[in-house]
């Protein structure tokens, strides 16, 4: 690829992103779309709009822009949680990173490259990419000490800045759990696998073994039910309830009576004082809470946190795979439909989910190698004869191999992050951040194996078998495949980076689903059904991928660092933005990202030593090649440093933390009223029906699991006050 088919790749991409964020700035004003560029402000206040014309409508105007950047840290913790702070902090950490190297790179690294042989060069846009590249260097050139000191800078850089942003997110983690309002979890341990007893049920051994074993400190415990058809019935209701609410009938209101087996009358005309509801309806009405639909899964609440820590750090009994125990997830958190999976199953599930992602990701090559022939206009033109005149052109073969692969590979890649939170939730995790953490792992790996492994290996080597029969040959075949395919990387890091984030801010789905409803089904009415969570397990693997990269491709191909520095620009205001607006978020995950983000930064650091290490060997300069190797080895032990310093405070919560905050709350007096609080916390079925008919009259907000599993959460009641929201601008009073 030559300099004149990357600037049409980064031309067709800044004018879509151009076009994209125009769109963006017009149709956030318009009050149609405000449930999805808003949705966030929706479902914390009501929102009143005037719906008049106004020209100010249909102009674009930056004001998002200067709204994210203005935005601080402080608000960002206090809208979207730590989650949404420590992944603003890796964008921050990229920024910083990648302009060192930009700057040492494009100054020094860059004019080495270009000038490595003597040969005559052609003008600047009809140059290949290749002489940009390490690979322009002769073999025992002098000059590959610049390549050396340029690498050292950036991966003592980068351990400089991890460290003291991970020391800095883990005191934020503890500020937060000291600061944060009661957290039902802190006092709650979810117990699994309760053995069976023909004598008592499951809950009658709950009862007698923690009141048995843990006396002074057990509390209470609820035990989960089996979700069957009762809930299917329950959720027909609800929906039934909702299209019939405002329909009057005489002075009187249909809502649900009951959903008990005995009585086949699923409505009654009942009067419309919400009272005469609530003594018509109970939690046994619904016949759930018998024998046969125990689970044997239960809560059980202590009456301090520490008992609650101590009870899942030992075992309970002498056979490890009864009650086990661990620490309860967030009540928002929970994901009751996998509570009910027996635990004997679990490792059965983890092996097959395994395989299964293994056997995606092989077919996956086949996409891959589709995308890598692309490049080739020599083998693209052997293999299709046809396409020979159509190449030929200019354009065409600018295009072919400068936009097209990158834009195929990143529409397989959609395909990707749907099927590894399926096989996540296969797995049979408990929580919904534990699913999305899995699903975000998977992805991770998944997305560094094929877009960067494979296609490195694919654009040169993969044909031959033995690409792998040599360990000690690993550094070397990488080194040989990297600077030929930084032109790839290039490309992907404009359609894949700019592109996606214009669509992202964009929200092309949720908007094309809202404008179906509004204009063709004409559905006047905002659904907070339609309300998202902050997808972490699609992009923070994205972010990853680019500093994997931007890392191995840094004095190998400098050319490419402008480009992720734009990217991660974009990417700070645009995810600003959305944590501002669009996303809200259900439950606190408390930052369990930023491990992943530690890790894979240093994996990146290293395999790039690795490869540099290959590429000296390669150029013959035995000098830089022993240098390196130190390198390696720091970085290493800066890593378990930080894996024993900072790593088991995202595991575990602290003892100190605990017992202070539990003789906090004995001696302020809350410590009766918690305890009150954790009967009602986990509660399987949230919303009654009485309660649903008071939110059709606008009492309450619902909204569905956006990931597809568990039932929906309740909402806090929306405030009274009105926010009139100025959809040309960020501000926002109240009346």
């Amino acid at each position: 690829m030559d300099i004149a088919a990357l600037l049409t790749s980064a031309g067709i991409n800044i004018g879509l992103c151009v076009v994209l964020f125009s769109l963006y700035s017009i149709l956030r004003k318009q009050p149609s779309n405000r449930v999805v560029y808003f949705g966030r402000r929706l479902a914390t206040v009501r929102i009143r709009s005037d719906d008049f014309f106004s020209i100010e409508r249909f102009v674009p105007s930056p004001s998002w822009i200067l709204k994210a950047w203005e935005t601080t840290e402080e608000e960002i913790l206090s809208i979207g949680g730590l989650d949404a702070l420590a992944f603003q902090r890796t964008l921050v950490f990229s920024i910083r990173i990648f302009s060192i190297a930009a700057i040492i790179c494009l100054l020094l690294v860059l004019p080495m490259n270009y000038y490595g042989k003597e040969m005559q060069h052609k003008q600047i846009p009809a140059e290949s990419l290749d002489v940009f590249t390490i690979g322009n260097v002769k073999e025992g050139s002098r000059w590959l000490w610049a390549h050396c000191l340029a690498l050292y800078v950036i991966s003592c850089g980068a351990c400089v800045l991890l460290y003291f942003e991970y020391k800095s997110i883990t005191e934020m983690r503890l500020a937060h759990i000291i600061k944060s309002p009661l957290n039902p979890s802190h006092f709650t341990v979810l117990v699994r696998s309760i053995p069976w007893s023909p004598e008592e049920s499951y809950s009658d051994s709950v009862k007698k073994f923690f009141a048995n074993y843990y006396a002074s400190s057990y509390l209470s415990h609820q035990i989960v039910y089996h979700r069957g058809i009762i809930q299917k019935l329950m959720a027909d209701a609800e929906k039934m309830c909702k299209m019939i609410m405002p329909v009057p009938i005489d002075g009187k209101s249909l809502r649900p009576c009951c959903l008990s087996a005995d009585n086949t009358t699923s409505f009654k005309i009942l009067s419309s004082e919400l009272g005469s509801v609530k003594d018509s309806i109970s939690y046994n009405d619904l016949d759930i809470a018998t024998r046969e639909n125990e689970c044997p899964v239960a809560f059980v609440f202590f009456k301090t946190r520490y008992s609650a820590v101590v009870a899942t750090q030992v075992l309970q009994s002498s056979n490890p795979m009864l009650w086990v125990t661990e620490l309860a997830p967030e009540p928002h958190d929970v994901l009751w439909s996998n509570l009910s999976i027996p635990y004997r199953q679990l490792w059965l599930r983890k092996i097959a989910t395994l395989l299964a992602a293994i056997v995606f990701m092989f077919l996956f090559l086949i996409p891959v190698t589709f995308v890598q022939g692309l490049t080739q206009l020599d083998k693209l033109s052997r293999t299709f004869p046809f396409l020979r005149g159509l190449l030929k052109k200019d354009f065409m073969n600018h295009v072919v191999t400068g936009y097209l692969p990158s834009v195929i590979l990143m529409l397989f890649l959609y395909t990707v992050p749907p099927m590894m939170m399926l096989f996540s939730s296969v797995e049979g995790h408990v929580s919904r951040s534990g699913r999305k953490r899995s699903a975000g792992l998977k992805v991770l790996y998944f997305t560094i194996w094929n877009v960067f492994f494979v296609n490195v290996l694919s654009g040169s080597i993969i044909s031959q078998l033995n690409v792998f029969s040599s360990v000690r040959d690993i550094p070397t075949q990488l080194a040989k495949a990297i600077p030929t395919q930084a032109s790839f990387f290039m490309t992907y890091v404009l359609t894949s980076g700019w592109a996606s984030l214009a669509c992202e801010l964009m929200q092309l789905f949720p908007l094309s689903i809202n404008m179906f409803k509004k204009f063709i089904l004409r559905n006047k009415e905002d659904c907070s059904d339609d309300l998202m969570t902050f997808p972490y397990h699609t992009e923070v693997p994205r972010v990853l991928l680019f500093g994997l990269i931007g890392f191995t491709c840094a004095i190998m191909a400098p050319l490419i660092l402008p480009f992720l520095l734009v990217y991660f620009f974009m990417a700070y205001l645009v995810y600003r933005n959305q944590i501002l607006n669009v996303y809200i978020p259900k439950y606190e995950g408390g930052g369990h990202f930023w491990p992943i983000v530690h890790k894979t930064t240093i994996f990146s650091l290293v395999l790039t030593q690795i490869i540099a290490i290959g590429v000296f060997g390669i150029k013959r300069s035995p000098i830089a090649s022993g240098f390196t190797f130190p390198l390696v080895i720091c970085t290493l032990l800066f890593n378990e440093y930080c894996r024993q310093r900072f790593a088991p405070v995202f595991k575990r919560d602290a003892v100190q933390v605990l017992i202070d905050m539990d003789r906090r709350d004995e001696q302020s007096g809350r410590m009766k009223e918690i305890h009150q609080q954790l009967n009602s916390a986990y509660c399987q079925i949230p919303m009654t029906s009485h309660e649903l008919c008071a939110s059709a009259h606008g009492g309450v907000n619902k909204i569905e699991d956006p990931e597809g599993a568990g039932a929906g959460t309740e909402l806090n009641e929306l405030t009274e006050t009105c926010a009139v929201v100025n959809f040309g601008g960020e501000t926002s009073t109240e009346n």
